[in-house]
């Protein structure tokens, strides 16, 4: 099946809210060796002025990619997940994470475009509170390798 050119300009709602919490904080910091006191002390982050314990910036991505699983396993999409290669992630953070934050994603798929015989899409997704308030932006591109390749 070759990936369906229609999904450019489609969006998937994450319809469950992500709680962010302390322990998968201090598990993702050590996991990607972020040494901050910040991601462990909660002392530690309020004398930085957070809430709670903050996260490193790329947890963002945990939610992110909850909302890109929906357009992976949308039966219309024609990607084949195994065929996949992440080109690119960016971020834009609006406000820190901090344990306790309750977080939502809507996907963005803003560019499908033709490659031989794959596609590289362009997702963009919004992380927000559940009140609507901004959190942070990533951007992914995936390259479907099309058979053969």
């Amino acid at each position: 099946m070759s990936i369906n050119p229609e999904l450019q300009g489609r969006s998937y709602r994450l319809g469950e809210i992500y709680s962010v919490g302390r322990e998968s904080i201090r598990d993702f910091a050590r996991a990607v060796k972020a040494g901050n006191e910040a991601h462990f002390d909660v002392a530690a982050a309020r004398a930085l002025g957070h809430a709670d314990l903050v996260a490193p910036p790329t947890y963002a991505i945990i939610v992110a990619q909850r909302a890109d699983a929906l357009l992976i396993n949308d039966p219309d999409s024609g990607i084949d997940f195994s065929r996949v290669v992440h080109a690119e992630q960016r971020f834009t953070h609006h406000r820190a994470i901090v344990a306790g934050d309750e977080l939502l994603a809507e996907l963005h798929v803003d560019t499908v475009r033709g490659m031989g015989g794959g596609a590289m899409i362009t997702t963009r997704a919004e992380i927000s509170t559940v009140d609507g308030a901004a959190v942070a932006t990533t951007v992914s591109a995936i390259l479907v390798r099309g058979e053969g390749q």
